[in-house]
């Protein structure tokens, strides 16, 4: 299934997209998409509902994060040899763990806002993980029923925040709209191997990031499990597992966003985001 969440910010409600790609409401049938919705039980229920029973969205709506109240957004840095090597970076013998603010939380299409004093904001197309079962001390071969579904992360990065002002890289990744989630969240049933899909990220029409989960240096299952030592990770959680190469800041010269440039990124199987980039406004 792909699962959604449509509407104006703070009012979305449940959908998905049939097999025909339209959007259909399931606000007759689950409250929302959140924690409840994801144990494989509840997943199996619904995907026993008849579709085409379901009412048509009618027009483009808006489309939110795909996942109501998000619990843990967890980030994994240096997670592909080629990433490391543009950077010049060690590859690293255990997952770099980060934590993204769920603040930075915003839907796939909307507007990503350069922070106040930003000099280095940076893009990202990583694989989103969202865990559907508790999961404690786990291990790697069982990791992966944990999971719920998949989805596509844009982990916006301000590096002047993250490298310069202290060693700690949480303020250059929890600004507001730094965290686009979406289109979907596509159910872990569709996704034959997590460890062999496409990513692609284009600025301005150029592409800039290409790349694949094959060459994570640790598997979707592998950061499971070893977060699952670290922390309890609950149903709703979501992990961006890594970039591949090709990010801002490891292109010679080094090319930053700045307001009027529009991203386009994408994950086979998975759909695909547009933001365009503007200056920071308050809410």
């Amino acid at each position: 299934m792909k699962l959604v969440r449509y509407g104006r910010p703070g009012k979305e409600k449940p959908g998905l997209f049939d097999e025909e790609g339209r959007l259909r409401d399931l606000s007759g049938i689950v409250a929302d998409i959140d924690a409840a919705t994801l144990s494989d039980k509840a997943l199996r229920k619904l995907a026993k509902v008849d579709y085409k029973t379901l009412p048509l969205v009618r027009g483009n709506p808006r489309l939110g994060v795909p996942l109501a109240r998000v619990g843990k957004f967890i980030g994994i840095g240096m997670n592909y040899r080629d990433h490391a090597a543009e950077l010049g970076a060690p590859i690293p013998s255990e997952p770099i763990v980060f934590m993204k603010a769920t603040t930075c939380l915003s839907g796939p299409d909307d507007p990503v806002m350069l922070p106040q004093g930003s000099k280095k904001t940076d893009w990202e197309v990583e694989l989103g993980v969202v865990i559907g079962t508790r999961a404690q001390y786990v291990s790697e071969d069982e990791a992966l029923k944990y999971v719920a579904g998949y989805c596509v992360v844009n982990d916006v990065s301000e590096r002047a925040f993250q490298f310069e002002r202290g060693p700690q890289w949480d303020k250059g990744k929890g600004c507001d709209t730094f965290g686009p989630v979406g289109p979907w969240l596509v159910t872990r049933d569709e996704i034959v191997d997590v460890q062999q899909l496409d990513l692609y990220l284009e600025l301005n029409g150029k592409r800039m990031q290409t790349g694949s989960t094959e060459t994570m240096i640790f598997s979707v299952a592998q950061i499971v499990s070893y977060l699952s030592r670290f922390m309890t990770l609950e149903p709703g959680d979501i992990i961006a597992t890594g970039t591949p190469p090709g990010v801002g800041q490891g292109r010679t010269p080094q090319r930053f966003l700045k307001r009027g440039d529009q991203l386009r990124l994408g994950i086979a199987g998975l759909g695909e985001q547009q933001q365009d980039i503007v200056a920071w406004q308050k809410p």
